[in-house]
């Protein structure tokens, strides 16, 4: 059996880096909230922190862990986004 079977390169994969969405609204320094990240060819939701308060849809980035379901996540916007954004506008 391969690793990959028994969870082994799926389950090192980390989330730093990875894009998501808050799913619920992180307070900054007053506590964490949570958020959906595209990871593992799926989503996981992780405890999200954060320096300031995000709203529920933000598109966040994470930048560092504190554990293994808990993320730093910073405000991003999405590449992906931008462009659909742009076609639009034509």
């Amino acid at each position: 059996m391969s690793d990959d079977m028994g969870g082994g390169h799926w389950a090192q994969q980390s989330p730093i880096g990875r894009a998501g969405r808050i799913i619920t609204a992180t307070r900054g320094e007053d506590g964490p909230g949570e958020v959906e990240l595209e990871i593992r060819g799926g989503t996981e939701v992780f405890i999200a922190r954060s320096a300031k308060p995000l709203a529920k849809g933000t598109p966040v980035i994470c930048v560092t862990t504190l554990g293994p379901r808990t993320v730093i996540v910073l405000p991003w916007l999405d590449p992906k986004e931008s462009l659909l954004d742009l076609s639009e506008e034509e």
